[in-house]
């Protein structure tokens, strides 16, 4: 049977099918959890929420999430809760991605027959994300060696020594390398959730289970996993920084760049730039293209503006330049990402 980027091409409830060229997570629908004694009920807790709730009533698709173990039975959680698994292991392949919960102690070995699941699903093409020291795991299984990663950053340097053919990334949120994708500490797993979401499903989509769940729609994998703790005098800083953002995401249409920032707040462009990456862990640049593509895919998914005007709402400038990017951080272009998550015809 033919494989889209690695998936089984399951079509979407609506019928549209896959993007084809968008080298992500297209007909994402059925997720394993990956259940043994030991994981953590807060990435638990996260996966459940993301992919376990039902939510077609705000327009997002009907996913089946499974909990899969070795065995039936209470699988024990640490701090006295436990997961009753509802598949077996061989649900691994069957889904459309395969989620691995962090683990409390990385040290506690896993059962063979988890990492042989794994390795098979990912035999198959099947997507694997873990979440937190959920690296672990995966490097246990081998699916990390050679490739980047990362966890938690109080526990990048025990996953490197660990397991030295690993390019472990000590700073990232979350990464993908070779359909395996690893995220860092705790919240840093709900934007690893989200971010899959999105990239199957549209922003839209993300954004209902993000405003379900009241947290930030929107991290990027590259932001760093914690910033500079403020000071008093950082406080004011971070507020004024705050000001500036909300008054750049109500002029995304114009050609802002970081010394109309910087002027906006009362400060060089150099000063800026440093307390801008302090505060939100990364730069003014990256920031306004990630709010610039996450306003265009909205634009894209919601209307049926024609692309260049979508382009120039979004502060493009061009049809071209709003490709660009697409190409660069979606792999996708344009008007393929709109016929796969808008509900509105394209424009003749």
């Amino acid at each position: 049977m033919p494989r889209f980027d690695g998936l089984l091409p399951h079509p979407p409830p609506s019928g549209r099918p896959p993007i084809a060229g968008l080298a992500t997570l297209g007909g994402m629908y059925r997720v394993a959890l990956t259940a043994f004694p030991g994981i953590r009920p807060f990435d638990v807790s996260v996966i459940t929420e993301v992919w376990g709730i039902a939510r077609e009533a705000r327009g997002v698709p009907p996913f089946e999430l499974g909990r899969a173990a070795a065995e039936p039975g209470p699988v024990p959680m640490p701090g006295g809760f436990s997961l009753t698994p509802d598949r077996g292991l061989d649900w691994l392949e069957e889904a459309d991605l395969v989620v691995v919960p962090g683990v409390a102690d990385p040290a506690v070995p896993v059962a063979e027959p988890v990492l042989d699941a794994l390795r098979r699903a990912h035999a198959a093409g099947t997507p694997v994300a873990s979440l937190c020291a959920g690296a672990f795991v995966l490097a246990r299984a081998g699916l990390l060696d050679g490739r980047r990663a990362v966890t938690h950053w109080y526990l990048a340097e025990r996953l490197q020594e660990a397991y030295p053919a690993v390019r472990v990334e000590p700073d990232a949120l979350f990464i993908e390398d070779g359909g395996v994708w690893t995220s860092a500490g705790t919240a840093a797993g709900i934007d690893l959730c989200l971010h899959l979401v999105r990239t199957a499903h549209g922003a839209e989509t993300a954004a209902a289970i993000a405003r379900a769940m009241v947290t930030a729609p929107f991290r990027t994998g590259g932001q760093a996993q914690f910033i500079e703790r403020p000071t008093p005098a950082a406080d004011r800083d971070a507020d004024a920084l705050a000001a500036v953002r909300e008054r750049a995401l109500n002029r995304l249409h114009e050609p802002l760049t970081v010394s109309d920032l910087a002027g906006w707040a009362g400060m060089s462009p150099r000063t800026f730039a440093r307390h801008f990456t302090a505060t939100t862990g990364t730069t003014p640049i990256r920031w306004l293209l990630e709010q610039r593509l996450a306003a265009a895919q909205k634009l894209l998914e919601r209307t049926d503006l024609a692309i260049p005007e979508v382009a120039r709402r979004t502060g493009f400038g061009s049809e071209v330049t709003m490709r660009q990017h697409f190409a660069a951080r979606l792999a996708v272009s344009p008007r393929d990402y709109r016929a796969a998550f808008s509900a509105k015809p394209a424009p003749a």
